[in-house]
This record gives C-alpha cells, sequence and structure tokens, in this order.
C-alpha cells in the first residue's frame, strides 16, 4: 500500500523522498498546478515549483554550536534530502545557509522526477476520509493550506485549529544599489562579507522611522486577522513599539563596524544575495505590510537605495497550524487517527530548517508504520526531538508555533551548570550531548538508514 503525502512546499518533498528512499511508493499531492496554460498559485507563492520560498532564502546559522547549525548537522546525520540540495545551492551568506530559490527548488522538481517511487498528482485534496489506496496519509501543506482542506482539517480534529499572519520581505534589483553610501560584512566578521550593509546615522536613522510609522498599510482582506507570530513581525508592527525597537531588531548596528570609517553605525539595513548570480539581494528582517508605493517611498530612504528598483515587494500571507499538542503524539501521528501524520509549519514548527526537518522525521515514522513497526522516537536530548516535544508537549491554551533554540533542549545537570558559567561552552557541551544521542538512535532503529545515504 501506498504513502500519501499533501503539500509539495518543504516538509512534504522531504517527506516522500525519505520515505521512497526507503522502500515506499509515494503519491506526492500538490494543488499548485498549470490549468488551461494558467498557473493556479496560493496568495503569496508565484510559481507551481516544488519548495518554493516565499519569504527569506536563509537557512538560518551555521556557526557550530547554535542551536540551528546542530539542527542541521542532525539532518545532515540523518541524511536530509532538502538539505543535501539546500548546500548544493547555496550562495554565499557569511555565517548562514542561503540558497539560490530558484536553484533550490529546480534540484527538488529533479529529485522528485528521478525517483521512480514518487508519482506526482497535481490537484487539491479536499477529504481525509480513510482512502482503501493509502495505508497513512502525512499533511505537510504548510501555512498556505487551502480553505477546503483547512475546514477538512478542522471536522477530523475536532477542535479546530489556529492561524496566524506572515509577511514577505521586499527583493531589489543588485544593479539599482549605490554601492558608494554601502559597504560589505558580516556581523562580527563571521564568515565571509557577503552581506551589502546600509548604514545609517541618527539623523538618517529618524527620518526613516517617521516616514514608516506614517505609512499607509495594505489593504486588509476578509481572512486576515493580523495575528503575527511574535519571531516575524512586520517593521512597521515593531517600529509601533519604541524608536529603538528596530535598532535593537532587525537595523542592529552591533558588530557590523564600517571599514571606511573605523566606528559602528547609529542603524544598519542588511542585504542578503537571493542567488549565486547576485543580481538582486532581499532586505533582511525587512518583512512589511505596507501598501507597494508606500514600500517603494519608505525603503528608498535607506541610504544605497535611493534608486532601489525592487523585484518584489512584501507582504502578508496566511499562515495556518494545528494545535499540536493537543492532537498529536511524538511520532507526529493524530492521536485519534494515528493513520494520518502531520508536518511542517502546519504541525507547529516554525522556518525552513525546521519544516524539512519535521519532514524527515515523518517520512522515517510513515516508513517505519508502513511496514507494520512501532517508530522509535528520535530522542528528546537532540534538536530534532526538542522541536517535536515542544509541539507535542507545550500548553495547548497559548501554544504557538516555535523555532529552533537552546531553550527548548535540555538543559545541563544542575552540577555541570554551576561548574560551567561560559554559555558559549554550555552550549558547545549540548551539541555534543545531542548530536551523540542522535547518531545513538540513527544506528538503533530499524530501518536500512544506507538506502538514505543515495
Amino acid at each position: 500500500m501506498k504513502i500519501r503525502v499533501i503539500g509539495g512546499g518543504l516538509a512534504g518533498p522531504e517527506a516522500a523522498l525519505t520515505a521512497a528512499r526507503l522502500g515506499c511508493e509515494v503519491d506526492l499531492y500538490e494543488m499548485r498546478a498549470m490549468v488551461d496554460g494558467k498557473p493556479r498559485l496560493t496568495p503569496a507563492h508565484q510559481t507551481t515549483d516544488f519548495g518554493e520560498l516565499v519569504c527569506s532564502n536563509s537557512l538560518k546559522s551555521e556557526s557550530p554550536n547554535t542551536a540551528p547549525w546542530l539542527l542541521k548537522q542532525e539532518m545532515r546525520r540523518g541524511a536530509s534530502a532538502l538539505l543535501r540540495l539546500a548546500d548544493a545551492s547555496a550562495v554565499p551568506a557569511g555565517h548562514a545557509l542561503a540558497v539560490d530559490r530558484v536553484e533550490f527548488s529546480r534540484l527538488i522538481s529533479e529529485a522528485i522526477s528521478a525517483e521512480p517511487l514518487i508519482r506526482v498528482v497535481r490537484e487539491e485534496v479536499t477529504t481525509l476520509a480513510p482512502d482503501p489506496v493509502y495505508a497513512l496519509s502525512i499533511l505537510a501543506t504548510g501555512p498556505l493550506t487551502s480553505d477546503a482542506l483547512s475546514r477538512e482539517i478542522e471536522r477530523l480534529t475536532g477542535s479546530g485549529h489556529l492561524a496566524f499572519y506572515d509577511s514577505i520581505s521586499p527583493i531589489v534589483d543588485a544593479e539599482s544599489i549605490d554601492m558608494s553610501r554601502v559597504y560589505m560584512a558580516a556581523r562580527w566578521d563571521k564568515g565571509t562579507a557577503d552581506y551589502i550593509n546600509c548604514p545609517m546615522d541618527r539623523v538618517e536613522f529618524d527620518r526613516f522611522l517617521d516616514a514608516l510609522l506614517e505609512a499607509e498599510a495594505a489593504e486588509a482582506k476578509e481572512w486576515e486577522k493580523l495575528d503575527y507570530f511574535e519571531g516575524c513581525l512586520p517593521i512597521e508592527v515593531l517600529a509601533r513599539r519604541g524608536r529603538d525597537t528596530l535598532r535593537f531588531g532587525p537595523m542592529k548596528p552591533v558588530g557590523l563596524r564600517d571599514p571606511r570609517t573605523g566606528k559602528t553605525p547609529w542603524a544598519v539595513v542588511q542585504l542578503r544575495k537571493e542567488n549565486l548570480r547576485a543580481d538582486s539581494y532581499n532586505l533582511v528582517g525587512f518583512q512589511n505590510h505596507l501598501k507597494f508605493g508606500e514600500q517603494a517611498r519608505v525603503l528608498r530612504l535607506i541610504p544605497g537605495l535611493e534608486n532601489a528598483r525592487f523585484l518584489r515587494y512584501g507582504q502578508i500571507h496566511r499562515n495556518t497550524y494545528i494545535c499540536a499538542p493537543a492532537l498529536l503524539d511524538e511520532n507526529l501521528r493524530l492521536r485519534k487517527q494515528p493513520r494520518i501524520l502531520f508536518a511542517g509549519q502546519l504541525s507547529g514548527v516554525e522556518g525552513y530548517t525546521e519544516s524539512i526537518a519535521s519532514g524527515l522525521l515523518a517520512g522515517i515514522y510513515a516508513a517505519a508504520l508502513a511496514r507494520g513497526e512501532e517508530p522509535t522516537p528520535v530522542p528528546r536530548s537532540t534538536a530534532l526531538g526538542s522541536l517535536v516535544h515542544y509541539i507535542t508537549h507545550a500548553d495547548p491554551k497559548d501554544f504557538q508555533p516555535v523555532n529552533i533554540t537552546f531553550d527548548l533542549l535540555e538543559p545541563l545537570e544542575e552540577e555541570l551548570r554551576k561548574k560551567i558559567r561560559d554559555k558559549k561552552e554550555r552550549h558547545r557541551i549540548v551539541c555534543e550531548r545531542a548530536l551523540a544521542a542522535f547518531d545513538a538512535w540513527w544506528v538503533a532503529i530499524p530501518h536500512p538508514a544506507a538506502e538514505l545515504r543515495r
């Protein structure tokens, strides 16, 4: 019997490729498709490609002994298909892993096409009723789950589902950036100097902030509740929290000394490459919900962007997720309907890497279940296990999606914490412990791990 994977974003293809490499037949459903020569898309997507990144192109830090690095290291050891493709399509981004979004999607599509056990079905799934064709279903429809499937999930879970709203950062044409006004650097000189930094003095910052606070927001649509995720707030929302909020957030100048003056600016806007050609850059952390004309007016107040050509403006889109602590077990199965697994942002994780990670686990768990085995959950002491532990054990009353952080991982024993005062050393030990636990789990679980190395 087959496994049905619903969703062609990040978690879905990862789950499909993982289950297929473990010997399972997989039908991968994606509602975005070409219909009568025209693309049928979501409110945020621009293509029908697998793995399209609608926000940033960054999979976060590669600095050793950070939480995002740890998660990716576990995924690499677990032979994550999409992380391998992200590495293959990486663009220079200092100490972060960022990808050429077009090449990344192309490689994912190529991998899916090359896998003989995966059949792609370009149609919308609207019912989750038992189907004799499928032993299991993995729901990975992401933040833009269709209205029809959302209603079906609500019916199936009996407890409803939650939603918050995310914003997309603008992208500018590289040729329109005035390079005489900016400088190249990475924060604290970590990694290579791949970021364009637009420095502001206090007068320039105050002028920008006043314009931002006065800018007109885009018109809200009926489905918008504007219940934003705290980790991805629009810049205008941050600005309203205080005049220095942006300077301690996305415009933080710390560690970005201007080599031309030897001084640290009052505020900095960072631009990150979108692709290897370096012909476009996104404004890091500048997601917003302003009218396009207002965005152009305000963002052109940033030094170096006075004549910027915007290839994409910031936008808002719906981000749907279930109340996982009330619904899922540690194998990502719906407790009341164990033939259904959830993965990706729909399951309550937040972020590209976290979504891929949950897809990896869902694929491994589903393959075990299809073989008639009970999956062995990844250990709590790992980054992967900590992420799943949070979404399945948090308080359902105020559950919110989460990125991987050290706060989620098991702390060191009290005696060791008292002995080791240095935070970096503590993090190193936590990472060392997590990777050892992951390796032990990986060797012990009953699946042909060698197959995942293909």
